[in-house]
């Protein structure tokens, strides 16, 4: 089909990309039916790439929420975009890639370092989804100051017509749903719930949407602390891949109470520890910057508080320790994946 058409509407001046989303504010607690103007309304935190599809007369590009165009990156995306979304429109959503039966976001990430030679081979291989949960235009026309009701509206009548890799997330006005979602979808990678008001306008670059985690409980190996063996301060968590110890995540700052009830169980490492004397502050323990670790035998088994966040069996965001599990002994620990 042409990309050019005479006649077709094209998009608002501000909304040619790249564009400003709207962002949540982190809470502990999903919020009440009424807590936001309109009542809340409920959606899945889906554990991928936020992307914004600017749909115009000539074409089609997708944004993140950086700033970056990142069409290249998911032509098979842009591809359904182009013939299924009406030209004038402008869609906030996720980009996600499917691993077997659960969100992969490592796979999501491969589409940011391929070579563009590959990039058609690896959506083939591993194709990338667009879940749909706002439209700041339609028909040319600027929706953002009509209520998220009224939008929503906008956007079911347009999701009438997608079929995959478009989708629409669902939603829902029933607190106790929400949850259920919460529970049921978290083992597919879902991270959580988003909370939004039924009466509110889009309101760009403001956290006005509130999002809380889905948390549940597992257990890793304490391979280290960040500290002293009598005062750690943070944890550094393990657990085994083919008979190897690898770090899989970190905690938090732990409490006075939390540092001394780990310390009481801690002790040195044997020279045959196979991690290293320091480790990065970044994600998976990279980054430039370094600390200390200290190396710690690893025959302590804790508990400890995770969300849905994960990269090859890697937490992507820090732990809460919740208590040490005398009990356990580290073959009693799930592996890494």
């Amino acid at each position: 089909m042409p990309l050019t058409a005479p006649g077709l509407p094209d998009l608002p001046p501000d909304l040619g990309g790249p564009v400003a989303v709207q962002l949540a504010k982190p809470v502990r607690d999903l919020p009440t039916a009424g807590a936001l103007p309109g009542g809340c309304r409920y959606e899945p935190k889906w554990d991928g790439y936020r992307l914004v599809v600017v749909r115009g007369a000539g074409g089609t590009r997708l944004w993140s929420k950086q700033g970056r165009d990142l069409t290249d990156r998911f032509p098979d995306v842009a591809a359904a975009a182009l013939a299924q979304v009406p030209a004038g429109s402008v869609l906030d959503g996720e980009v996600v890639v499917w691993g077997g039966e659960r969100l992969d976001f490592g796979l999501l990430q491969r589409r940011l370092v391929t070579p563009p030679s590959r990039m058609a081979a690896l959506a083939a291989a591993h194709p990338a989804s667009y879940v749909a949960f706002d439209v700041l235009a339609a028909a040319g026309r600027d929706l953002r100051r009509r209520p998220w009701r009224g939008r929503r509206a906008v956007l079911e009548e347009l999701a009438g017509r997608w079929a995959p890799p478009m989708q629409l997330s669902p939603v829902t006005a029933d607190p106790a749903e929400a949850r259920q979602w919460a529970a049921d979808l978290r083992p597919l990678g879902v991270e959580g719930l988003v909370a939004k008001g039924a009466a509110t306008r889009y309101a760009g670059g403001r956290r006005e949407w509130l999002k809380v985690k889905s948390w549940e409980t597992t257990e890793v190996v304490v391979g280290g602390v960040i500290g002293t063996l009598d005062r750690p301060g943070q944890l550094v968590a393990g657990r085994y891949r083919d008979g190897e110890l690898v770090v899989v995540g970190r905690t938090g700052p732990l409490s006075p109470a939390q540092s001394a009830e780990l310390a009481a169980v801690l002790s040195p490492a044997a020279p045959s520890h196979p991690w290293p004397d320091r480790i990065g502050t970044g994600r998976f323990g990279g980054g430039r910057l370094s600390v200390a670790l200290t190396r710690v035998e690893p025959v302590t088994v804790v508990e400890v508080s995770a969300d849905a966040a994960l990269t090859a069996g890697v937490f992507r965001h820090p732990l809460r320790f919740v208590r040490v599990r005398a009990d356990l002994a580290p073959g009693d620990v799930p592996p890494a994946v």
